[in-house]
């Protein structure tokens, strides 16, 4: 896998923190251990007044570089459908959740996808944003590997060993409750804080014993590295992908978040359909091979879904999970981040 690919909640050191980012700072401290800024959240931020002249007339949309977000953007249909109404969509890439959010906090964002982690953080950091749809779970994306020839069988095999995760990435929940059902605890193992690219590699050189880590970076550690799967989601977690929009669109301009979200919905029941197809448009655009996102793409959750109490609740159990670690500093109330849609 190159180091160059980014997916959902990747982040590393690139950028000194310039000291008008301090919700990024916060966020990102939180939610995956960032120590500084990647290149892509500074360079996508307009100013204010831009904004205000734009406002209504361009629908930003912040994007990572995996997932149906990449398959909309490539075949068009949203910009087609929303220039007949006057409206441009601006498509905005971020390398990370943590950083689509900031670009939500501040302007430049005005809708998004992330999973269902990071929301928690950037909602802990005082972000203001609304969840406005959700993809089905899909358990199977994620998933704790150890070496193919590794004497750990199962999840209890774990304690004391070098586990590599993303802090504050779906998999860090995914981590907390698998060694919960197996009867430990977090500081029965020894959690090694590091993004995808660099878990990977301590991975494949035998400098941590088990790597937890979701779909593509999965499906590429399996097909190349032979890697053997001792537990994935299934029964722990539901690894839910989330559309954000900032309040105040979502509020003023419920329209055009509903055409996003029908326009994915159509995406979603093609890709379904296609996967194939689905593999071959994003593997130029991602950078991994057509048959390593089959595999991954046929693990996805398909359809976009509307929030629900149900789904609020599980987020509110993430977020409680959190607290009571310690990675945020306060118990959150997940319901006021609830889109009153009329």
């Amino acid at each position: 896998m190159s180091d160059h690919y980014r997916t959902k909640d990747e982040t590393l050191p690139h950028l000194a923190v310039p000291s008008r980012r301090r919700t990024l700072l916060k966020i990102a401290a939180l939610g995956a251990g960032a120590t500084s800024i990647l290149t892509g959240a500074g360079a996508l931020l307009t100013s204010r007044t831009a904004r205000a002249e734009e406002s209504g007339k361009t629908f930003r949309i912040g994007y990572q570089k995996y997932g149906n977000f990449v398959v909309l953007k490539a075949r068009g249909t949203l910009d087609k459908r929303l220039a007949a109404q006057g409206v441009t969509v601006q498509w905005l890439e971020f390398p990370a959740g943590p950083q689509l959010l900031e670009g939500l906090n501040a302007g430049a964002v005005d809708a998004g996808t992330v999973g269902e982690t990071p929301p928690i953080f950037a909602q802990a950091a005082g972000v203001d944003f609304v969840y406005v749809g959700n993809e089905p779970p899909a358990p199977q994306g994620e998933a704790i590997v150890v070496p193919h020839d590794s004497a750990i069988r199962k999840v209890e095999d774990l304690r004391g060993k070098k586990v590599a995760l993303n802090k504050g990435s779906n998999v860090h929940y995914l981590l907390v409750e698998a060694l919960k059902k197996a009867g430990l605890s977090y500081t029965d193992i020894h959690p090694v804080y590091l993004a995808p690219a660099d878990a990977r590699a301590a991975f494949v050189q035998g400098s941590v014993d088990a790597w937890v880590i979701w779909d593509p970076y999965l499906a590429a550690v399996e097909r190349q590295a032979n890697a053997r799967v001792i537990a994935d989601g299934t029964g722990l977690v539901r690894n839910t992908q989330y559309y954000l929009a900032t309040r105040k669109f979502a509020t003023a301009q419920p329209q055009l978040v509903h055409a996003l979200l029908e326009e994915l919905d159509h995406v979603d029941q093609w890709g379904r359909d296609n996967v194939p197809d689905a593999a071959k448009l994003l593997s130029p655009l991602v950078g991994l091979d057509q048959p390593t996102l089959e595999r991954a793409l046929k693990r996805t959750g398909y359809g976009v879904q509307p929030i629900t109490p149900e789904t609020l609740a599980y987020q509110q159990q993430i977020a409680d999970t959190f607290t009571d670690l310690k990675l945020i500093p306060k118990k959150l109330s997940v319901a006021n981040a609830r889109w009153n849609v009329a």
